[in-house]
């Protein structure tokens, strides 16, 4: 494919990083990404906080700082108006927080509800994180626990209990801004959000990025419980069978919890980062995570020279 490369762009759409890099001047740089979701929860305007954040974890993954928004949503026209208010609210006062300027958008008439953002933000003096960067050694440090996606399948079909749904709705608001910021303290070599590729698919991202080889620990890992519980019930988002089939020849599973493989795999929304960190400072940085918030925060792997496989889980 023949495509423009301008001398300041920093990086691009090879290494399926979270947002690109583009260079302005020698103090400053642009970072641009885009994505939409579909509704995860019932309550549009708690949708619509969630579309904001996960959108801007994406900046937060590279190290940046956001600057403005521009909106994607897309809707049929029949919807009631008052519901697209809270979903567009709902996001407005998260990019409030973020203090993100939304500049405007585009709206696509569709049978299904999808909202998103463009976001652009800015890092300083060249100093931004890729997922590519990963150095033999470094630690891996996950923010969140998995399963978000089982468990929402199962909140669609009006299967999961009052707390669970107010617990996968707590994690998902959860942003990544503070995470992000402590990163800046620490010998962070790379970092990326785990969203629709789930852990296993971003950390293959990761590793091949780096020409390095990951290893993660299971027993380290925090599951959500309920989403053990409706995956035994076979309650699973078919990206994660996606996702699952597109690494088949990527991992290796040796660890005794066979139950919670397919959970590796499942797609995430707004979920947490995982970050290498060099291995003499990860408990460090793991305990400023926790004491700001990030309470399932754990170490959950290392990084190798390459092995045969990309990604192994022990």
């Amino acid at each position: 494919m023949n495509v423009y490369r301008d001398s300041r762009l920093e990086v691009g759409f090879e290494t399926s990083d979270d947002a690109g890099v583009f260079k302005i001047d020698d103090d400053k740089s642009l970072v641009q990404t885009v994505d939409f979701i579909t509704p995860v929860v019932d309550d549009p305007y708690k949708f619509g906080q969630i579309a904001a954040l996960n959108s801007l974890s994406d900046v937060y993954a590279m190290g940046g700082t956001p600057l403005t928004a521009m909106s994607i949503l897309m809707y049929n026209c029949n919807i009631d108006k008052k519901l697209i208010q809270l979903m567009m609210q709902g996001a407005c006062d998260e990019l409030k927080k973020a203090k993100c300027t939304l500049l405007g958008g585009h709206t696509v008439e569709d049978q299904e509800v999808k909202l998103g953002f463009s976001i652009t933000g800015t890092v300083a003096n060249g100093t931004f994180y890729k997922n590519s960067s990963l150095r033999a050694g470094d630690r891996l440090i996950y923010t969140k626990p998995l399963g978000i996606g089982i468990v929402a399948t199962a909140l669609k079909g009006e299967l999961t209990t009052a707390d669970e749904t107010e617990q996968i709705e707590a994690i998902m608001l959860t942003s990544n801004a503070k995470a992000a910021e402590l990163l800046k303290k620490y010998n962070v070599s790379a970092c990326t959000d785990i969203t629709g590729f789930g852990l296993a698919g971003h950390g293959l991202e990761m590793a091949s990025g780096s020409d390095k080889s990951i290893v993660f620990e299971i027993d380290n890992i925090a599951f959500i419980e309920s989403a053990i519980k409706y995956a035994n019930m076979g309650i699973i988002p078919a990206g994660a069978y996606q996702n699952k089939q597109f690494m088949d020849n990527d991992y290796v599973f040796s660890n005794e919890g066979k139950e919670k493989e397919i959970i590796l795999f499942d797609p995430q929304t707004a979920g947490g980062l995982l970050i290498g960190v060099a291995k003499e400072e990860a408990e460090y940085l793991l305990a400023d995570l926790i004491a700001a918030g990030y309470h399932d925060s754990a170490v959950i792997g290392s990084v190798t020279d390459r092995l045969e496989k990309a990604v192994r889980f022990i």
